[in-house]
């Protein structure tokens, strides 16, 4: 007789399950690069029988909720992003590109913590302790209660945390971590998957609060197993431009909280400091009236933020003008400059358009529509938008001007920084019962809005 032929192992996608009879690098379905791992060959037989279990099923309204509740971590804007606080037991994933400040923020965290009594242990993978104590004498934070331990190996992992018996663990990073029991190199889909899992075991397990730094790929997704994100309670994404000290903290997946708030930090050379207050930053002020700016009132989360759009339109030989926005949508402000040539019978065919944003800010709101329409009206007639005017709105393809949500938050903090006129779409939900002194000015289309553009300016000497 024949012997039976050996099994062939199937290969199988970890982010989306497309299996595969052999190993390739990249998934034939989702497209990922090194997903693509061995699956499990054992069968079900279908027999699994009952097993005692954990914990004996309670009615919902005998389970105590005094231990999970949150816990703030020291710092405002960071508590504020996950909804209180960190919660114990809570597994936290930290993602951002090289350089953002990852690892100076969750070292401040870890010296609040510790500052207020609380044990914290702090695993760095990528640096010796020695140099995490550099960082710690730069940024203040040593603390008797704030233990470091360098260590690349899981097993060395799980024993600090026995010897230690912290109440928060910041692991720094999870893609750095290897098990010995595990086939492949560290940051692979099969070892990051194992990490994970087992230190999330250990942080249910102890009630420990777990923070884990992720790094991110070059399209600024989590690198490793998509399995990562589903398995840690929450993932905050760490955001920021090198060109600019300001950091955005932003939650986008949050269990115990809501995933639409955000945190201002400022990157600075004695480490990381909390910006109650970011306003300022995005707006500028000029002496003098300019042709070109005006102000507008974006949301980020729930926090209302002024931001500055600039234009420019200079007068071109090219048959082929140039489009450029920087920190705006390229494509929704060629779609404002086609509306204005439409509706309002601005020709800009000879004319470079330039759009931009102050302080680095990235406005991708479509209530920005309205300033950015306003800019480029300035900009092209040199007729200034008054100073002390906002414009708040979304610009559609009939000229129209459509509301926008949180209207009453956006006019109460325009009102608070100083502006006393604001152009808004009409019939936009609490304009009218909006009890504030700031003059609002309702429009339904883009040419009722150019009527508040005050006359030509007179040059400025150069």
């Amino acid at each position: 007789m024949a012997s039976p032929k050996t099994a062939r192992p199937a290969y199988v996608c970890a982010d989306c399950g497309w299996t595969t009879p052999k190993w390739v690098g990249r998934c034939g379905e989702c497209q990922a690069w090194g997903t693509v791992d061995v699956a499990a060959t054992g069968r079900s037989t279908g027999r699994t029988q009952a097993a005692p279990v954990s914990s004996v099923a309670r009615p919902i309204t005998e389970v105590q909720v005094e231990s999970a509740r949150a816990t703030g971590s020291g710092i405002t804007e960071l508590d504020r992003v996950l909804g209180g606080g960190v919660v114990p037991g809570g597994v936290l994933l930290l993602a951002g590109e090289p350089g953002v400040g990852k690892s100076t923020l969750l070292l401040e965290v870890a010296a609040r913590w510790a500052r207020s009594g609380r044990r914290t242990l702090y695993v760095s993978g990528e640096e010796s302790a020695a140099q995490v104590r550099l960082r710690a004498e730069r940024t203040g934070a040593i603390e008797e209660q704030l233990y470091l331990a360098a260590e690349t190996d899981l097993g060395g992992v799980l024993t600090h945390v026995d010897t230690v018996q912290p109440s928060l663990l910041i692991i720094d990073s999870v893609q750095t971590i290897s098990s010995a029991d595990i086939d492949g190199v560290p940051g692979g889909v099969t070892q990051v998957r194992e990490v994970a899992s087992a230190v999330i075991r250990r942080a249910k397990t102890d009630a420990m609060a777990t923070l884990l730094v992720g790094h991110v790929t070059k399209d600024g997704t989590v690198a490793g197993p998509r399995v990562l994100e589903h398995l840690v309670d929450v993932v905050l994404q760490f955001e920021g431009d090198r060109a600019s000290r300001l950091r955005l903290l932003r939650a986008v997946k949050n269990r115990f909280g809501p995933v639409d708030e955000i945190g201002c930090f400022d990157l600075v050379d004695d480490g990381i400091v909390e910006v109650p207050d970011p306003t300022g930053l995005f707006v500028s002020r000029h002496d003098s009236p300019v042709t070109g700016t005006c102000v507008t009132v974006t949301m980020e989360g729930r926090r209302p933020l002024l931001a500055e759009v600039q234009a420019l339109s200079v007068e071109t030989k090219n048959p082929s003008p140039r489009r450029t926005a920087s920190g705006l949508d390229s494509s929704r402000m060629a779609m404002v400059q086609a509306v204005l040539t439409k509706h309002c019978r601005m020709d800009l065919s000879h004319h470079d358009t330039y759009t931009a944003t102050v302080g680095g800010a990235r406005l991708v709101e479509p209530s920005v529509d309205l300033a950015a329409a306003m800019a480029l009206v300035s900009a092209h007639t040199d007729r200034v938008v008054p100073h002390d005017l906002i414009a708040i709105g979304e610009v559609g393809l009939a000229g129209e001007v459509r509301p926008v949500t949180h209207l009453s938050a956006r006019l109460r903090e325009a009102e608070r920084i100083g502006f006393s006129h604001a152009v808004v779409p009409a019939g936009s939900e609490g304009i009218d019962s909006f009890a504030g002194s700031i003059t609002v000015t309702a429009v339904r289309n883009v040419a009722e809005a150019m009527r508040s553009l005050a006359e030509p300016a007179q040059p400025a000497p150069f």
